[in-house]
Order: C-alpha cells, then structure tokens, then sequence
C-alpha cells in the first residue's frame, strides 16, 4: 500500500528547524499490516481521526523514522491533510 498525501506533519522540534511542523508533500509504502489495521478500522466503524492516527503511525514508521533505524520514540501527528490517496 501506498500513502501519498499533502498534510502537515509535525513532532517536538525548535522552531524554524527542518523538524518544525509544516506542509510535506509525501509518496510511501506502508508495511502489509497498516494496510490491514486501516481496513480493518474501517469495517469496525473507525472514525476519520483514527484512520487518519494509523496512516500518520505507518508514515512516522517509514518515512521519519526510516523503518524504525533512526529517531526512536519520534511521534508524528498528521493535520491539516490536504490531499489523502491511497494506492494499492
């Protein structure tokens, strides 16, 4: 599965840094089991916000944190999403 998505990605970070929140144009592979988690969620009535927290985790995970290699304990919070698409 591929989350491709234009939001505002944000965590703890100074102010004017590269980590700062902001805007972030996106294109990632999310690992088989966060496609299941959001299809799952999605039949047990899961509302935008959960789904919304699972791809932000699935992203936090490949893309800020390099598949969990680096930035342990990062959390990642997705707001202001602008363009949501998820490809098979």
């Amino acid at each position: 599965m591929v989350v491709s998505t234009s939001a505002r990605f944000g965590f703890e970070a100074a102010d004017g840094t590269t980590d700062d929140a902001r805007i972030r144009a996106i294109a990632q592979a999310l690992p088989p089991e966060y496609a299941a988690q959001l299809f799952t969620a999605r039949e047990q009535g899961a509302d935008e916000d959960q789904l919304r927290q699972t791809a932000a985790d699935g992203l936090a995970r490949m893309y800020f944190r390099a598949d969990n290699t680096r930035a342990h304990g990062l959390d990642v919070e997705l707001t202001a999403v602008e363009r949501p698409d998820v490809e098979l």
